[in-house]
């Protein structure tokens, strides 16, 4: 009989969690110490393994002894096996099998579309609540195999699978709370109200990147749909976002991760309440419809949007903003006095007393270790202040046009 190509599960584990990679330590959290098998295990006397166990890139294509599993792997909780070689749901369903008390199940970026999920291989995920399929490309007759079988599950992730539609399951998931489907190429709001049918306790509902376009339907509608909804993500699904907030106060379903900027989405969300997790204060919504009015002031009336009308009935037309530049000056004409002669040069403002000497130096004829500089500005009170700091920056001392700069040499 061929041996599997690969590594197996158990291979992995011994390597990763042997005593020398993964010493044993005590207190909470800290590992389990476990025996070899009576049987009388070729692997190292002992493993030191917590109760979550992360496999991921470890070039995994199979179970290993089923025993060996079962005897190590009674106490583990979550597993982490993403971005591995498994093709083969059966040989999942082996490693699944022996680990009882198993909540927590990530199977990201396996090739798992390569095989089919029978139910017999589905029940052996039974106790599962968190599983996580991003970018495994599992069919839709995948899920609904596991959502048959998997009557406690809470969470679940479908992201970067290609999903272009929805395949309604025949049977409802009741326990379904949270639901990752994003990344996907999902346009059509008819393919996300399967989701509500097929998962009528949805919680929170993240749906971002996949473009969603805009739904026409009854707010009765929306709610039946989705009795139990608290929050939603619609990233890259604006107009979606606009038309449900109408039907859905913020208060009871904070958006996340919205793609445009708040100064103009909250103008556009009127009965919003809460902002991706925030409260809208009456200052910001005003600051917020004010820039909203100023950013569509100058385009033609067909290019507005009909919120732009509302507002200028509720503020009118508003000026716009006057331009103030508050960048740092980069350069400044000043006179240059040195002896009887006065020159008005440019100086660079981002450059030091010592790069100005070295400026100057050809000017006045002047060493620079024999050069004292002054600076006169021509509003200050006190007199000219010596430039005595090499290091320091010219803008640091507020030179502007007019100003003056005296050159002394040093008296020895």
């Amino acid at each position: 009989m061929d041996q599997p190509r690969g590594r197996s599960f158990m291979q992995v584990l011994c390597e990763k969690y042997s005593p020398e990679n993964f010493p044993y330590r005590r207190g909470p959290g800290m590992g389990v110490h476990v025996p070899a098998t009576p049987q009388g295990s070729p692997m190292k006397d002992r493993l030191n393994l917590p109760s979550v166990l992360v496999l991921n890139s470890c070039g995994i294509t199979c179970a290993g002894d089923e025993n060996e599993i079962a005897a190590f792997c009674a106490h583990v909780s979550e597993l982490d096996l993403s971005d591995n070689k498994l093709d083969n749901w059966h040989e999942v369903s082996k490693i699944v099998s022996n680990v009882p008390h198993l909540e927590f199940l990530n199977l990201s970026s396996n090739p798992l579309n390569l095989s089919v999920l029978e139910r017999t291989c589905a029940g052996s995920f039974a106790g599962v609540r968190k599983l996580v399929l991003n970018n495994s490309k599992a069919s839709w007759q995948t899920v609904h195999t596991i959502l048959q079988e998997l009557t406690d599950l809470e969470e679940l992730f479908l992201c970067l699978n290609d999903y272009e539609t929805v395949s309604c399951s025949p049977v409802c998931c009741q326990s379904l709370k949270l639901l990752h489907i994003t990344d996907n190429n999902l346009q059509d709001w008819t393919e996300v109200r399967k989701l509500g049918i097929m998962f009528p306790s949805l919680d929170t509902l993240v749906l971002a990147n996949n473009n969603i376009t805009a739904i026409e339907e009854s707010e009765d509608s929306l709610v039946r749909l989705f009795p139990n909804l608290r929050s939603i993500s619609l990233h890259k699904s604006g107009e979606v976002l606009k038309h449900l907030s109408t039907f859905w106060p913020l208060l009871q379903i904070p958006m996340l991760q919205i793609s445009c900027g708040n100064e103009r989405l909250i103008p556009t969300l009127p009965s919003v309440a809460k902002l991706n997790g925030s409260i809208i204060t009456d200052g910001e919504r005003e600051d917020s419809e004010r820039f909203f009015i100023r950013y569509y002031l100058d385009l033609p009336q067909e290019e507005v949007p009909s919120r732009y009308h509302e507002l200028i009935t509720k503020y009118g037309k508003l000026e716009p903003l006057a331009v103030v530049d508050l960048r740092p000056r980069s350069s400044a004409k000043v006179e240059i006095h040195f002896k009887d002669k006065v020159e008005e040069i440019s100086i660079r403002l981002d450059q030091t007393v010592a790069e100005l000497k070295k400026q100057l130096k050809t000017l006045v004829q002047l060493p620079t270790s024999n050069m004292l500089l002054y600076y006169l500005d021509h509003e200050a009170p006190f007199g000219p202040e010596e430039l005595k700091y090499n290091s320091r920056a010219l803008h640091s001392y507020g030179i502007q046009d007019g100003d003056k700069i005296y050159i002394h040499p040093k008296t020895k």
